[in-house]
């Protein structure tokens, strides 16, 4: 695909690259399934025509709706394996894809800064946004917080000024993408990250299923049922390990774990803001480090998904270990081949946290 067809970006080289060659993965499965309707996106694990057709904006969606929809459902993943979400755009190969689709769910909240205009033009019964209802935190964002205050406890937010009844995503002008800047509409869109939410996102997926296929409304409902028991019993590993622990702030490559921390009493302290590949300044730098020389912290934590250059930085600076936290934005290739999923990667997600705040 020429330049010329693709959307106009603010990191062209890079994103323009990942674009071509989602459309050429695209153009060889339509060959591929000539005569037999659409083509599935790039990176679909289905290759027939049986069952709802999901296209999913990036790993957890995807996760979610298969394990509500089970054999009933074909899950795409927008976002290919070993890609950070945040930075990623869709190619018009994709956008085409999506619109052939049954069922397209995202996650909003501002996480998928491509997705007005897309939704736009979809029929309302076929789109789930699963955060919708959730109460929404205000995100940190790179260079604009508060120097003078380390303390960054969640249970200081007033979560009446966030309630998400009172910001209608419909009413969001993403008109001028060149400019998005990955403010996420001032909201921290990691919902996923308290089970308690993912439980709310799955039964959105599970309304959304049901609506497009109403016969098997009966094995979703079962479905969800077993997965909210499951993520409930996440839930209370979380707060039976980390309550009784000495420490509770933790400092973390970008500021991803709002709501982890806000559910189980713990204080993030991001070395970036919402942006995953943000650069910190010097002096939010400088900050950090003190802070982990004061407070004893032995773990910087990083993700697979973004270099941990700068978190490696600090721990040098502090004789602290880099560790990795999971943001489950989406997975390495080598985590699909293990077959990882959402409650996998929580879970070795919380045997991090207790090694380094034990």
């Amino acid at each position: 695909m020429s330049d010329a067809n693709t959307p106009n970006l603010s990191h062209p080289s890079r994103r323009q690259v990942l674009a071509a060659g989602l459309a050429a993965a695209g153009g060889a499965l339509l060959a591929g399934c000539a005569g037999s309707g659409p083509a599935a996106p790039a990176g679909s694990d289905a290759g027939s025509d049986t069952g709802i057709k999901v296209v999913a904006s990036f790993y957890v969606m995807g996760d979610f709706a298969k394990k509500v929809g089970g054999d009933l459902v074909s899950v795409t993943d927008l976002v290919p394996a070993g890609t950070e979400p945040h930075d990623w755009e869709p190619s018009p190969r994709d956008i085409e894809d999506l619109k052939a689709a049954d069922l397209f769910v995202y996650n909003g909240a501002g996480m998928e800064h491509w997705v007005e205009d897309v939704v736009s033009d979809l029929d309302t019964a076929k789109v789930v946004e699963a955060s919708k209802g959730i109460e929404l935190l205000v995100g940190e964002h790179d260079h604009d917080h508060d120097h003078d205050d380390h303390d960054h406890d969640h249970d200081d937010h007033d979560h009446d000024d966030h309630d998400h009844d009172d910001h209608d995503h419909d009413d969001h002008d993403h008109d001028d993408h060149d400019h998005h800047d990955h403010d996420h509409d001032g909201h921290d869109p990691h919902v996923w990250l308290a089970p308690a939410n993912a439980k709310m996102e799955l039964a959105a997926i599970r309304d959304g299923l049901a609506a497009v296929d109403p016969e098997h409304t009966e094995q979703f409902d079962a479905a969800y049922e077993e997965h909210a028991r499951a993520f409930d019993e996440l839930d209370q590993e979380f707060r039976t390990a980390l309550e009784p622990l000495p420490n509770k702030t933790i400092v973390v490559s970008h500021a991803a774990f709002g709501y982890l921390c806000d559910a189980y009493g713990l204080t993030q302290r991001a070395i970036t803001g919402i942006d995953a590949e943000g650069e910190p300044d010097a002096r939010t730098m400088a900050e950090i480090i003190d802070l982990v020389k004061e407070s004893g912290i032995k773990t910087i934590f990083t993700e697979e998904l973004v270099s941990p250059k700068v978190a490696q930085a600090i721990a040098d600076a502090t004789g602290a270990s880099c560790q990795v936290l999971n943001p489950i934005e989406g997975l390495t290739q080598e985590q699909e081949s293990a077959g990882e999923d959402y409650l996998s990667l929580m879970r070795q997600n919380l045997k991090a946290l207790v090694a380094a705040l034990g």
